[in-house]
């Protein structure tokens, strides 16, 4: 079994690799310029690698990239093997990474958010408090306190 600096090493080669085939090697124009590849994973074997890409565009272009890298596999498995030198070259495995959706996600829970703080604010405008506006003792008002109502007491009395 490979260590793991080796195994981060050839899925360091293998992102890089299939990112520049993409880019210049393969004309399919189903892998146009809106596919990234974002990260790459390779088993502590060596034998397995798991490519993420990210596609810029609706789901039937992230349909047709998937069956564009589906048929470009043989090509780039190839470059891969070419550039890495070693013994046995990793199967390649694409996955559509989530991301993107899980980003979108956050930034729509995000606005809500901020769009909640808002009416919040708004309806606190003109709110005024309950009691008093530091319902806290203080040290010294206690003692103050008590002498005003004995002296009250005592006026009266």
């Amino acid at each position: 079994m490979a260590d793991n600096a080796r195994a981060k090493r050839l899925a360091d080669l293998i992102r890089e690799v299939v990112a520049q085939k993409l880019q210049r090697g393969i004309k399919d124009p189903r892998l146009g310029s809106h596919v990234t590849i974002t990260d790459t994973r390779v088993t502590g074997d060596l034998r397995e690698a798991t490519v993420f890409y990210t596609v810029y565009g609706d789901d039937e272009q992230r349909q047709e990239a998937a069956a564009g890298l589906e048929s470009a596999k043989g090509i780039l498995r190839s470059a891969v093997g070419q550039a890495a030198g070693v013994k046995f070259t990793p199967t390649l495995t694409f996955v559509a990474d989530a991301l993107p959706d899980t980003a979108k996600t956050i930034e729509d829970l995000l606005h809500r958010a901020r769009a909640s703080d808002e009416a919040v604010r708004e309806a606190s405008a003109g709110a005024r408090y309950a009691g008093e506006a530091d319902p806290y003792r203080k040290p010294g008002e206690d003692e103050a306190a008590e002498t005003s109502a004995e002296t009250d007491g005592d006026a009266k009395g």
